[in-house]
């Protein structure tokens, strides 16, 4: 298990994120369930959990309008499997990693690909 969360993005980039990890790993998750945005003047952050599987539908690159700032946090092996899932759909910079005895954390920059 790993939670995603996303910021620095608008609702339409947060859903194509969360609809690519959603084709890459199927969940019980609707495609309805899309992010909303709070009424107000603050920073959204989007959060989601995914459950990967070995097994995962091939995902083709998809256009985001900016950049997100996204956080996978969780086993090593759930994370790794976000991380090569949105490595196929998206630009993916490192911006760090933080490794303990049972999880690890990944920051990273997604940006479409060229």
């Amino acid at each position: 298990m790993a939670t995603v969360s996303l910021t620095g993005a608008s609702k339409e980039d947060a859903a194509t994120v969360f609809d690519v990890l959603r084709t890459a790993f199927p969940t019980g998750r609707s495609s309805a369930d899309v992010p909303e945005e709070q009424p107000g003047d603050h920073s959204a952050v989007w959060t989601a959990e995914f459950e990967p599987a070995q097994e995962r539908v091939p995902i083709d690159p998809l256009p985001l309008d900016g950049s997100v700032s996204a956080t996978l946090q969780g086993a090593y092996v759930a994370v790794d499997q976000l991380f090569e899932a949105l490595s196929t759909a998206f630009a993916v910079d490192h911006w760090g990693v933080a490794s303990g005895d049972q999880e690890k954390e990944v920051d990273l920059r997604l940006t479409t690909k060229r």
